[in-house]
C-alpha cells in the first residue's frame, strides 16, 4: 500500500549553500499525490514545485528543483531519501526560503522526524519502476572518468566507489541492499563531506555561506577537522549512497534494480535517470504485490533502526 506521514514533522535551519535560515514542514499527503515542494514565501504565482528527475536543473554541489514558472528549491537529496528511505510515498513539504536546512549534514534528523511522527498505510497500490536493461552514463576520462548505470535486480541495490587524493577518504567503496530498512540503521546517519582547500575555494565565490564543521565533515589531508571525527571509516561513500537514493527518488516510484556509481554526483545520477526514461524498454512501470513491496527501501523500518551515533547527536 501507499504511505504517507501521519502528521506534520517541523524542520529548521540554515541552507548549507546560502546560509539562509528557513523552516521547513513535511505534511500528509491523499495517495497518488507524490512528493511536492511549496515555497511558502511565494505569495504570487505558481509556488509548487515537483520533486521529479525532469524539474531538475544542473548545479554541481546539490540536487535543484525548479517549476515551470522559474521557482526553486535546492538541496532537497538528504530529505528525499529519508523519504525514500522511510518508505513514504505522498508528502508536501512546505518551506519558507529557496533552500532545505542542511541540519548536521546527514538524514538522520529527518529520519527522526519521519518516524516519530509515523507512517500511514492509504489505500491504493504501490507502483515501482522495474529497471529491465542496463543503461549507463559517463563523464570525463582515464583517472577522472566517472560513471553511473542502472541494471536489472530483484530490489535496490547500490553499489558506489570513490577516490579522493585526501588521505582521510582514500579509496572507499560499499554495496547495500537497501531493502527493509537498510538506509535508517546504514546510511541515514553518514554527513556531506568535503576538503579544506574546497571549503576556501567555495567561500572565496561566496558559496557554501552555511557550513560549517558543525554541518559537514572537512578534510585535510590526514586530518579529520570536523570535532568529534568521523561517524563511520567509510563515512564519505556511505554519504554518496545517501545522495544515490535521494537523487533515484526522483524518478517519481521506487526503483527496482542495481544502480552502480563511480565517482558519482548529483548531475550524473540525473542524467542516469533521463536516459533511462528515454531508451525504448529499459524500465516498466508494475504494481506491487505483497512480496515485491516488502523489498522496496523503507519497508517495516522503525525509529529503533536509527543508529546510536545519530541519536546522541540529536
Amino acid at each position: 500500500m501507499q504511505t504517507t506521514i501521519k502528521s506534520p514533522a517541523v524542520f529548521q535551519g540554515v541552507g548549507l549553500h546560502s546560509g539562509k535560515r528557513t523552516r521547513m514542514v513535511i505534511r500528509p499527503a491523499s495517495a497518488e499525490h507524490g512528493i511536492w515542494f511549496k515555497r511558502s514565501d511565494i505569495r504570487l504565482g505558481d509556488a509548487l514545485i515537483p520533486a521529479r528527475w525532469d524539474a531538475v536543473e544542473q548545479t554541481p554541489l546539490c540536487t535543484l528543483l525548479v517549476n515551470d514558472r522559474g521557482v526553486s528549491v535546492s538541496t532537497v537529496e538528504h530529505v528525499m531519501a529519508a523519504l525514500a528511505g522511510c518508505g513514504v510515498h505522498n508528502a508536501l513539504i512546505e518551506i519558507d526560503g529557496p533552500e532545505v536546512p542542511i541540519l548536521d549534514g546527514s538524514a538522520a534528523a529527518f529520519v527522526r522526524g519521519i518516524l516519530a511522527r509515523g507512517v500511514a498505510r492509504l489505500d491504493a497500490p504501490v507502483r515501482a519502476i522495474e529497471v529491465l536493461k542496463p543503461v549507463e552514463v559517463r563523464r570525463g576520462e582515464g583517472a577522472n572518468e566517472a560513471w553511473a548505470r542502472l541494471e536489472p535486480g530483484k530490489s535496490l541495490t547500490i553499489d558506489f566507489s570513490i577516490e579522493f587524493e585526501d588521505a582521510a577518504i582514500g579509496e572507499q567503496r560499499k554495496v547495500l541492499n537497501m531493502a527493509n530498512g537498510s538506509f535508517v540503521r546504514e546510511l541515514c546517519d553518514s554527513r556531506t563531506f568535503c576538503r579544506q582547500a574546497d571549503v576556501d575555494a567555495m567561500h572565496a565565490q561566496g558559496l557554501a555561506l552555511g557550513g560549517t564543521l558543525e554541518n559537514a565533515v572537512v578534510v585535510d589531508g590526514e586530518k579529520v577537522l570536523s570535532p568529534g571525527g568521523l561517524r563511520h571509516a567509510d563515512e564519505a561513500v556511505r554519504h554518496k549512497m545517501l545522495d544515490a537514493l535521494g537523487d533515484l527518488a526522483l524518478a517519481g516510484a521506487p526503483i527496482i534494480g542495481g544502480y552502480f556509481g563511480h565517482r558519482a554526483g548529483h548531475a550524473l545520477t540525473n542524467e542516469l535517470l533521463r536516459k533511462m526514461f528515454a531508451t525504448p524498454g529499459a524500465f516498466r512501470m508494475i504494481r506491487c504485490d505483497a512480496e515485491t513491496a516488502a523489498r522496496l527501501p523503507g519497508a517495516g523500518v522503525h525509529a529503533g533502526e536509527i543508529p546510536t551515533i545519530a541519536k546522541a547527536v540529536a
